[in-house]
Formats: C-alpha cells, sequence, structure tokens
C-alpha cells in the first residue's frame, strides 16, 4: 500500500520544530542573569528561576506569559525582596520582547512541508493558546495543516485523547519534533513513531527525562522529513537507515538554564 493510497499522519511541534524560539529566551535569560548579578552569581539564578518555574507550571502552564511571572517571582526571592522597580520593568520588557518576536521560520521548513503535502499534517504545540494560534497565522504555515492542537502539555494522556478525538492510528501516525521529552517519548509510549529534529538550545526542564540514548529517527533538518517518510513500510514502521541514537543527530546543545 503506497502513502498515496493510506497516507501517514504527520504532527508537528511548533517552537524550535517550524520557528526559531529557544534562541531568543535564552537571549533574555543571559541578560536576567546579568540583571540579578548584584545579587547572585548566575549558577544561582539558573537555579532559582527554574525551582520557581517548576513551581508555577501547574498554575501557569508553558508560555511567555507564565515565564515572565516566574521571572519576576525569582528575582523577588534571590534578591531577598530587594529588587527595585526598574528591574521589574524590565523583566516585563523582557516578556513583551519575547511576545512581540516575529515568526522566523526554520530553514527547511516549507520545503518540508510542501514535500508531505500529500499526507494529513498536524501541528501539536503546548503553551499559550492566544500566543501559539497566534504564531501559527503569522507563520503563513496554516494552510498546510488539516489541524492546529495547542495543548496544556504533552503527554500520553493528551496524545491519546488527541488520537482518538481525530480517529487516527496510532501505528499511522508520526510526531516530528525537537524535543525528547514532548514530543517523542509519550508517542512511543503510545505504539506511534516519532523523529527527533535537535534545535542547538534546549530548555533544561525538556532534558528532564528517562529517555537519554532512546534510539530513535534522529534528523539534522526538518528538510530531510521526507526521505526518512517515503522508507515508510506498510506495517507502520520507519525504514532502515536513518535511525540512531536520539540527540546525535546533528546540531543538539543544552540550554543553561
Amino acid at each position: 500500500m503506497t502513502a498515496d493510497e493510506h497516507p501517514l499522519t504527520v504532527a508537528f511541534d511548533a517552537d524550535d520544530t517550524l520557528w526559531h524560539n529557544e534562541d531568543l529566551f535564552l537571549d533574555v535569560h543571559n541578560e536576567y542573569e546579568q540583571l540579578l548579578s548584584p545579587w547572585a552569581d548566575a549558577a544561582t539564578v539558573d537555579d532559582g528561576l527554574h525551582e520557581v518555574q517548576m513551581s508555577n507550571l501547574p498554575r501557569f502552564g508553558y508560555g511567555v506569559k507564565s515565564f515572565t511571572l516566574s521571572m519576576i517571582e525569582a528575582a523577588v526571592r534571590i534578591s531577598g525582596g530587594e529588587v527595585d522597580a526598574d528591574r521589574i520593568i524590565t523583566i516585563i520588557g523582557y516578556g513583551k520582547r519575547l511576545l512581540d518576536r516575529p515568526v522566523e521560520l526554520i530553514d527547511g521548513v516549507e520545503e518540508a512541508l510542501d514535500a508531505l503535502g500529500h499526507h494529513r499534517l498536524m501541528v501539536i504545540t503546548k503553551g499559550d493558546v492566544h500566543d501559539q494560534l497566534a504564531k501559527v497565522a503569522a507563520s503563513g504555515l496554516a494552510e498546510r495543516f488539516w489541524r492546529v492542537e495547542v495543548v496544556a502539555d504533552k503527554d500520553a494522556n493528551v496524545y491519546g485523547e488527541l488520537l482518538e478525538r481525530h480517529g487516527i492510528d496510532p501505528a499511522r501516525f508520526v510526531m516530528v519534533g525537537n524535543s525528547l521529552r514532548s514530543d517523542v517519548l509519550p508517542v512511543l509510549e503510545l505504539g506511534g513513531s516519532a523523529v527527533h529534529v535537535p534545535y542547538p538550545i534546549t530548555w533544561r526542564h525538556e532534558n528532564e527525562h528517562d529517555g537519554h540514548g532512546i534510539a530513535v529517527p534522529t534528523l539534522e533538518a526538518l528538510r530531510d522529513l521526507p526521505q526518512l517518510l517515503r522508507g515508510w513500510d506498510g506495517d507502520g514502521e520507519l525504514g532502515p537507515g536513518l535511525a540512531g541514537p536520539a540527540g546525535m543527530g546533528g546540531r543538539f546543545g543544552a540550554h543553561p538554564a
């Protein structure tokens, strides 16, 4: 059976898979370290912010607004309440800069999506609904996708509900993204397939998982995805030749946060 007769459902993460995102977060993070340098060194600021972010995720979820609130709270904690109003205004400015960033597509994205147009294409991304949908609209890619889903988190239960809602067979489902934690491991747990396309920078939280070293198809660039999927066989398994240890596909780095 050919792909045209039985197309796959291929879903893509958004941030750092379709367009750049974490690079500006890293720039802001570095500026934040400098902002709080009167009270702590960079490592202490990193750890303090991460602790606050993890504590706030159940309340605020993912996204720039959550990150900004966590930066403010962490600044108060790290400074022992001494952080001044000017620095708080600067932190709010960091958030506005992140929200106002124009969408910048990663090289090869349009080429890859056009080559995969005979499959059903989706976006499955997590974060603030307003922010993520605005980025999809601004990207110029929206018409290429059959569905766009913005979810609070990405775990096996969330993916399972999405596949059931849309009548998608996990054996014919492929998730593509830069995060092993969010885009790869939960889908493999459901019996689907996943492709890891690492981004040069990865948020610390996304590296906190038990899947390091797992064998999964890993690509240096999204433009290589159509070639990989041409190796899909009728039993719903990725063809040989491009699988390897996750994270070893080329450009990959750890977010220092």
